[in-house]
């Protein structure tokens, strides 16, 4: 593949899987990845960052296969002796796991930005990919729920999801900035795609973010921008996506996914649309938005999967757009 620079908007599960796919077919240093943030929150007085790592630990090739967050070859000797002590366990954090938290807290304390500290780790971890936070500020992803509002890891991990949603808003977003580096690999690359993560609480909080948003929607020359559906036949992979949508009156499909960013026809984010087959009975409408269109078999169960998806992604990426 001919190098271009391609920049990946990631958060969870989903959004890992796709940037390992990438990385693995990308030539090195040609992949700038953006993460989520807003899921960051303090623990035992530890600064957590659940997307960041899950994407980090990933492409390191240290992510546990069975969860997919967390790292493989994990021991539980910490989380046992605070059971005995009675400390609250909600959160699961393992020994190999605490060791990240716990050094990460320390170099923030030192002075040192949660980007400079995220490129440390990824050369320790032999990761080349550019993995970048999307900003160095404490931004807070609040669920907005018949119980008032919630902490985001509150809701998604203490609760389990189950209040009902209404919405969401980022504290600190509007003040933020983006961290160094991102507006210019933005400005720079040919390809951005916009991973199946969980639209409202993955991606959003990253568009959030003053200067991401309004530099991928101004006409760079021949650069493209891309979404994946999270969603699969009503139902999102991984995660409380078509929970949310369902609760905020809205049907989970890929069209509304495609919906929620917008073709740059009418002054939203993207040229093209990947889907799953699964949902093909939706391409015309997801055609009429303005998009071009793709679809295909966009589970990743193993890595062979991500290899293949994300070469065909590169692939319609790249093509002459309808």
């Amino acid at each position: 593949m001919v190098e271009i620079k391609v920049v990946a908007l990631a958060g969870g599960v989903g959004g890992a899987k796709m940037v390992d796919g990438l990385a693995r077919i990308l030539p090195d240093h040609s992949l700038t990845v953006i993460v989520n943030t807003g899921d960051d929150f303090d623990h035992f007085g530890l600064r957590i960052c659940p997307d960041l790592d899950t994407i980090c630990y990933t492409l390191a090739g240290i992510a546990n296969p069975e969860t997919g967050w967390g790292r493989k070859e994990e021991t539980w000797k910490v989380l046992e002796a605070l059971v005995e002590l009675g400390g609250p366990t909600w959160f699961r954090i393992g020994d190999r796991d605490l060791a990240t938290h716990l050094e990460r807290t320390r170099r923030l304390a030192e002075g040192i930005t949660l980007s400079e500290i995220t490129q440390q780790f990824c050369d320790r971890w032999g990761v080349s990919t550019c993995v970048i936070p999307m900003t160095n500020a404490q931004v807070s992803t609040i669920v907005k729920s018949v119980e008032g509002d919630l902490a985001f890891q509150d809701y998604f991990v203490k609760r389990k999801c189950e209040p009902r949603v209404s919405g969401f808003y980022f504290k600190g977003g509007e003040t933020a900035e983006p961290s160094p580096g991102i507006l210019q690999a933005i400005r720079e690359a040919k390809i951005v795609i916009i991973c199946p993560s969980n639209p409202w609480v993955s991606i959003d909080p990253i568009l959030a973010i003053p200067g991401i948003k309004t530099t991928l929607m101004t006409p760079l020359g021949l650069q493209r921008v891309f979404a994946i559906s999270p969603i699969i036949a009503g139902a999102a992979v991984k995660g409380p996506a078509a929970k949310m949508y369902f609760e905020m009156g809205i049907e989970p499909s890929a069209v509304n996914v495609a919906q929620h960013y917008g073709s740059k026809r009418n002054q939203g984010l993207l040229d093209g649309f990947v889907f799953d087959s699964l949902d093909q009975d939706q391409t015309d409408e997801i055609a009429n938005l303005g998009l071009a269109t793709f679809k295909t078999n966009t589970l990743m169960k193993s890595v062979d999967d991500r290899i293949r998806f994300a070469r065909e992604v590169m692939d319609f990426a790249t093509a002459p757009l309808d």
